[in-house]
């Protein structure tokens, strides 16, 4: 067993963890963070996508002790002050889910690629997301959100 502390959504989390334990597995079955989702576990999917220390990443590849001292930001975390982050609400707004399954992930990584591009073509956009697998929506609407957050930014 090895001690971490992580700060995830702001408050710092100190834990005993199993070496091998995932990053995934530990925000949903030790912090109870529930929307980190968890999809295929082959990091082929996307639906466990969170940012460390504001980079987005397959939380189902890494180790949680790899995120020993590290920022990790998970759905849970981007509302602020009862306001939905523009991501969020723009997946609202413009139809961006069906099942929902693929949504936290989705929105986690489209967070990241607006950071880094904050007004994308509809072409970067779909390279942006192309690692998060969505099976019911046909994309469109997901690219439809993503644009009006960054309109709104």
């Amino acid at each position: 067993m090895i001690q971490v502390s992580i700060t995830v959504n702001g408050k710092v989390h100190k834990a005993t963890v199993e070496p091998r334990m995932l990053l995934v597995h530990f925000l949903r079955e030790q912090l109870f963070l529930t929307g980190t989702h968890i999809g295929c576990d082959t990091s082929q999917c996307g639906a466990c996508t969170v940012l460390i220390d504001s980079r987005s990443a397959k939380s189902c590849t890494v180790f949680a002790v790899q995120a020993e001292g590290s920022k990790v930001d998970t759905i849970e975390g981007l509302a602020r002050d009862a306001h939905l982050h523009p991501l969020q609400e723009g997946f609202w707004e413009e139809h961006g889910l069906q099942c929902g399954y693929c949504t936290p992930g989705m929105i986690v990584s489209a967070v990241n690629l607006l950071r880094e591009n904050p007004k994308p073509t509809e072409r970067e956009i779909r390279e942006g997301i192309a690692g998060n697998f969505c099976r019911c929506t046909g994309y469109q609407h997901i690219v439809n959100a993503i644009q009006y957050a960054a309109n709104k930014g």
